[in-house]
């Protein structure tokens, strides 16, 4: 299975996140820490140490923790868990925090593979995105990472934002490209309510984004990545296959972990607010790092053991648990069939049939047949797949499936 650890701190929140990230709780650090090696080993004792192939350290900043800290979280994954010897270790980070040092002690830690978040390569846009880092730290991050030894990175960038033009949005694509990373990611800005950016838009403060002007963004990214040009003859070298809707790798540093999400296998997830889906079960943890804490030592003094099944009875037993759901088959069928689709090979209906116990093209052979019909979905041997003019309306799709 996957393994997510959710770090919540954060020096400062960007205005547009909404993820259950927080600044000013750095007193809190040791005790998060005792808490969450104290879920990782009770976790491993409770599900008799499973295998793990890929985790992920996201939150949040895990960058921002103190040195030594994600050894020591690492450390607690090795002595609770069958950890394979490949299993592929992401890291995010913020390009400020990324100091040579820094850079040189998470590839020691345990950490091989690196998301900076990027977002943008416009001092003005960054600016209004309250990230603390500029163009040239940006850059001079990566090239840090890449001298301590790490070799597989990923940039993430946002479009769609509020006063970006498409020739921002060319540009920073066009030196990003120019750095020749492993993996890239893509993601629109979404305007989520309650938080700062929001509120700016609907005040007026700032524009409303241009979904059409967006959509020509995307398409701009997809042509500069597949089509190698003069200004960015790096491509030409870096062959970057379009993997996933908003994913570009090298052949073979597709992200794993995410690679695990979208074919809907296991995973566990812990930390504040973290989701997991394991034994046909959704579930996550409290999302204050408080409460969190307390409930990870109420449930050390309940001393659990290994259990034969998760079910719900189970759950309801593991103090940090927060909440649940019990993923019946028709959900897990929608859920195989939407998350596929997001893969652009697109699934293997066979296989796919065969993980989720149903015959799946039997169960929407309608659907199918109505995407086809509609120019959304198209088969490739027996691999079905979205349509390339598909890939921005995708949901059109997906909720069909949900019906």
């Amino acid at each position: 299975m996957s393994l997510y650890i959710h770090i919540p701190f954060c020096r400062t929140k960007c205005p547009y996140c909404d993820f259950n990230t927080y600044q000013g709780i750095e007193s809190l650090t040791s005790t998060f820490l005792d808490a969450l090696t104290t879920e990782l080993r009770l976790w491993g004792r409770v599900l008799d140490h499973p295998r793990v192939n890929t985790i992920f350290l996201g939150g949040g900043t895990p960058s921002y923790l103190p040195a030594g800290s994600i050894k020591r979280i690492l450390d607690a994954v090795q002595s609770s868990f069958q950890l394979e010897a490949d299993a592929e270790v992401t890291a995010e980070a913020n390009p400020d925090d990324l100091d040579q040092e820094t850079c040189g002690s998470l590839l020691e830690q345990g950490v091989n593979r690196l998301s900076i978040g990027v977002q943008s390569l416009d001092n003005g846009l960054l600016s209004m995105l309250g990230r603390r880092h500029d163009a040239r730290q940006a850059i001079d991050a990566f090239a840090r990472a890449q001298r301590a030894g790490f070799s597989n990175i990923n940039l993430d960038l946002m479009y769609g934002l509020p006063q970006q033009t498409l020739a921002q949005w060319r540009d920073t694509v066009v030196q990003l490209l120019s750095l020749n990373p492993a993996h890239i990611s893509l993601y629109c800005l979404g305007l989520e309510e309650g938080t700062p950016l929001h509120k700016w838009v609907e005040q007026g403060k700032l524009p409303q984004p241009d979904v059409d002007l967006a959509a020509d963004m995307y398409h701009l990214a997809e042509e500069l990545l597949e089509e190698p040009g003069e200004d960015h003859p790096g491509y030409a070298q870096a062959g970057y296959q379009h993997y996933e809707i908003s994913n570009w790798s090298r052949p073979g540093l597709s992200c794993r972990h995410n690679l695990s999400y979208w074919e809907n296998r296991p995973y566990l997830g812990v930390g504040p607010g973290a989701h997991s889906c394991l034994s046909r079960h959704r579930f996550w943890d409290t999302s204050s790092p408080r409460l969190y804490i307390s409930q990870v030592e109420a449930w050390e003094s309940t001393e659990p053991q290994p259990i034969t099944s998760l079910d719900q009875q189970a759950l309801g037993d593991i103090c940090p648990v927060g909440g649940y759901e019990y993923i019946d088959p028709d959900l897990a069928a929608a859920e195989t069939m939407f998350l596929g689709l997001r893969l652009l090979d697109g699934m293997d209906l066979a296989q796919a049939s065969s993980q989720a116990g149903t015959d799946l093209g039997e169960r929407y052979r309608a659907e199918i047949d109505e995407c086809q019909e509609l120019g959304l979905l198209e088969w490739s041997g027996p691999r079905l797949r979205l349509t390339k003019p598909t890939y921005l309306i995708a949901n059109q799709v997906f909720t069909r499936f949900l019906g």
